[in-house]
């Protein structure tokens, strides 16, 4: 369960310290190739070292999430309400001033706002958002099929080719394989899309085009894997072959991923956290029940028609990214959260535009240092307080300008 928690806040952490979608985008991919990649190389170890004794394979896990823990020992804050917080905390000791306070102080704190805020924003989204609903539900039938061929590998390649419990283990590097190949894809397709944005293509400027011709591509490669797989697990066909299924099935799989968790960062931004974590609270329930069942739908329904079934329900959810680009906008227009996020960007252009306002009247042309302005122009609020370009807001007396002197915001 604690170790579930890397996973949920990983695109909030890239949102934080990526502004850039490109950049944030790319190191996602890195990101996911790397978790996709993790569990392929957990059978060939325990294959072989099991062989030695059962407890080993616990103690190689163990060692392994021990030196995982040294990174986050260094690993900085990065969500901006906190880093907000912890400079007023310090502006208020060195100035002394008991005024300056940062937006998320003045949050209602205690156990309903973390009821609301916090526990139920995931579901909540989940439940009203349709790009996180569907997105959810693609990327949980994707992850569960992953993980559930941890238990048809073996029965394939142990059961139908005799192969032994650590070699059988090897087959799952074609999925290895086919995650790192997902990444030149990943990164060819974004040189096509800043080509594209730099010449102010049409298409480069919706949203929906940034990510999900990813997925697009993904979804067959996915689906393709799925029937090679089971279509050709027989003894009379080498090994290799359905082994191979596993490059397509690794780039589908990742691009997938890729695709719609981008997708999601990028149209949430700020709540990305808790998209994010719908995502993963819901693909985990899938990836850890589904398995369960592969064992008696195999024995049923044969290596064959039981990897086919598969790939049908895969087909079903294969249409949502080709849905998510004809009608993404205005599922985006519709929700709250997106219309939360446009109403705090119009907010934002409007403040930036009165700043610059007292420039234009003087008659300067060059645009004016953002940083420097917010810094020297505090933001008047309704209550008599006032707001810096960094979110720090302090309770002094407005000035008979309008503006709140930088000695008296103290910042």
């Amino acid at each position: 369960m604690n170790a579930s928690s890397a996973i949920a806040v990983t695109g909030g952490l890239y949102a934080d310290i990526y502004d850039d979608p490109t950049t944030r985008g790319r190191a996602m991919a890195v990101f996911m190739a790397a978790t996709a990649c993790g569990p392929q190389f957990a059978p060939i170890i325990s294959g072989f070292v099991s062989v030695v004794s059962w407890r080993w394979t616990f103690w190689v896990g163990f060692f392994i999430a021990l030196v995982s823990c040294i990174p986050i020992l260094v690993l900085p804050e990065t969500y901006g309400p906190v880093l907000l917080k912890r400079r007023a905390q310090r502006l208020r000791k060195e100035t002394g001033n008991p005024r300056i306070y940062a937006p998320l102080e003045l949050e209602k704190k205690g156990v309903r706002q973390l009821l609301t805020m916090t526990l139920t924003r995931p579901l909540r989204m989940l439940i009203f958002e349709a790009i996180v609903l569907f997105t959810c539900l693609y990327l949980a039938l994707a992850y569960a099929i992953f993980y559930l061929f941890f238990e048809a590998y073996p029965i394939i390649f142990r059961g139908i080719y005799g192969m032994s419990t650590g070699v059988s283990g090897l087959a799952f590097l074609p999925i290895a394989v086919g995650a790192f190949l997902s990444c030149p894809i990943f990164l060819y397709w974004d040189s096509i899309l800043q080509r594209a944005k730099a010449r102010d293509t049409p298409w480069s400027r919706i949203e929906e085009y940034r990510r999900l011709p990813l997925a697009c591509i993904g979804g067959p490669l996915y689906l393709i894997a799925l029937f090679w797989l089971g279509w050709t697990a027989n003894p009379r066909i080498h090994w290799i072959v359905p082994m191979l299924a596993g490059l397509p099935f690794g780039i589908g799989y990742l691009l997938i991923f890729m695709a719609l968790l981008n997708y999601l960062t990028d149209a949430y931004q700020i709540f990305a956290a808790s998209a994010m974590a719908a995502a993963s609270c819901t693909r985990s329930i899938f990836g850890a029940s589904l398995p369960l069942a592969a064992e008696p739908m195999y024995d049923r329904l044969g290596v064959s028609w039981s990897t086919s079934l598969l790939g049908f329900l895969s087909l079903g959810m294969t249409i949502i990214p080709f849905v998510f680009i004809r009608y993404g906008d205005r599922m985006r227009k519709a929700s709250k959260f997106c219309q939360h996020l446009a109403e705090r960007r119009k907010n934002l252009d409007e403040e930036e535009d009165r700043r610059d306002q007292p420039s234009r009247q003087e008659g300067r042309t060059d645009k004016p240092n953002l940083d420097l302005e917010r810094q020297d122009c505090p933001v008047d609020r309704a209550d008599g307080s006032a707001e810096d370009g960094k979110g720090i807001i302090t309770q002094a007396p407005i000035s008979p300008s309008g503006l709140i002197s930088n000695k008296q915001a103290a910042v």
